[in-house]
């Protein structure tokens, strides 16, 4: 009875150890049946062991292969992808355009001349670009919002503060600076002379005082607001004079072009953010969602590859509190 009782709990073990790790079904089903025998006096039941032996085995095969069948089976759809850092729903976001200012020198190339080309035009040709553009982009300062005209819409006191602690945060950083452009709106003419004297640059000139650099509305905000609707036909003649200047101003340097450039635009809170969008290749809409106080700096450098830098946005570090405005 004792050896009955031993035989019939390591039988037991052997079956339920086997059935936890999936291993030996064969085996498990046998010992089962050995289990049952010991506990029920069917000892006739052994006499059928081959076949019971058998069938256990068809069994094993067809549980073996519907489990690698479910291990190899697709796995189900997931919103997170191992590709992307981090979980990120799909935006439809699209890849860098690497040709966004058509000056990729990869899509560049000279048909041969009927009187054969010598190696110093191909040489010319194959030239790439090799220097970097700093853009400074500075909004003007705090202007007088009452003025009926743009001669009246002159900087307030508070502006003319701002615009010189501008000048001197430029002039500390020791960089010799290329140009100095400005709109050609009374606010940012008088920002671009106030910084200027501040840094006391002296090869340093406005070299040019640009109309495309206008304040205007780039384009149908997104998400719409409700504090500023300006008339449907003032996107489409803005919208078109701010993009020519984005494509003026924003291209990789000329492959003619050696050293490092550093050049000061002063313009408004509107066409930099826009700058700043298609820049970065978001979309243009996007602009009001982004804030600039007075005279803050913007720098956006532009390498020869095509890539393009926001170094940074919105700076007004130059400024002390209680002279940072937005309006």
């Amino acid at each position: 009875m004792n050896r009955t009782l031993k035989t019939t709990r390591i039988c037991f073990k052997i079956f339920t150890s086997a059935l936890r790790n999936r291993l030996n079904l064969k085996r498990s089903v046998v010992c089962y049946f050995i289990f049952v025998s010991k506990m029920n006096g069917y000892r006739r039941i052994f006499r059928f062991r081959n076949i019971i032996a058998a069938g256990v085995g068809v069994a094993a095969v067809t549980a073996g292969v519907a489990t690698f069948a479910q291990c190899s089976a697709a796995p189900a759809p997931s919103s997170w992808n191992p590709a992307l850092p981090g979980n990120i729903p799909d935006t439809g976001f699209g890849s860098w355009n690497h040709n966004w200012d058509l000056r990729d020198p990869r899509t560049f190339f000279k048909r041969p001349s009927s009187d054969g080309e010598s190696g110093a035009e191909k040489k010319k040709v194959r030239k790439k670009p090799s220097a970097v553009r700093h853009l400074i982009l500075i909004r003007h300062g705090q202007y007088n919002l009452e003025g009926a005209t743009d001669a009246e819409r002159v900087l307030t006191p508070l502006g003319v503060q701002q615009a010189q602690a501008a000048g001197k945060r430029l002039k500390e950083l020791g960089i010799p600076f290329d140009s100095l452009i400005s709109s050609n709106m009374s606010r940012a003419i008088q920002t671009a002379q106030i910084i200027k004297e501040n840094m006391e640059q002296k090869d340093l000139e406005i070299t040019c005082e640009d109309p495309l650099l206008r304040e205007g509305a780039p384009a149908l905000p997104e998400p719409p607001v409700s504090h500023w609707h300006p008339d449907l036909h003032q996107y489409y003649e803005d919208g078109a004079r701010i993009e020519s200047a984005f494509r003026k101003y924003f291209h990789r340097a000329d492959p003619c072009q050696e050293k490092d450039s550093y050049e000061l635009v002063v313009c408004h809170a509107n066409v930099i953010r826009y700058f700043a969008c298609r820049a970065l290749q978001f979309p243009g809409e996007a602009w009001l969602r982004i804030s600039l106080c007075h005279t803050s700096l913007n720098v956006i450098s532009i390498l020869p590859s095509g890539r393009v830098i926001l170094r940074t946005l919105g700076d007004g570090g130059h400024l002390p509190v209680d002279q940072v405005t937005t309006s």
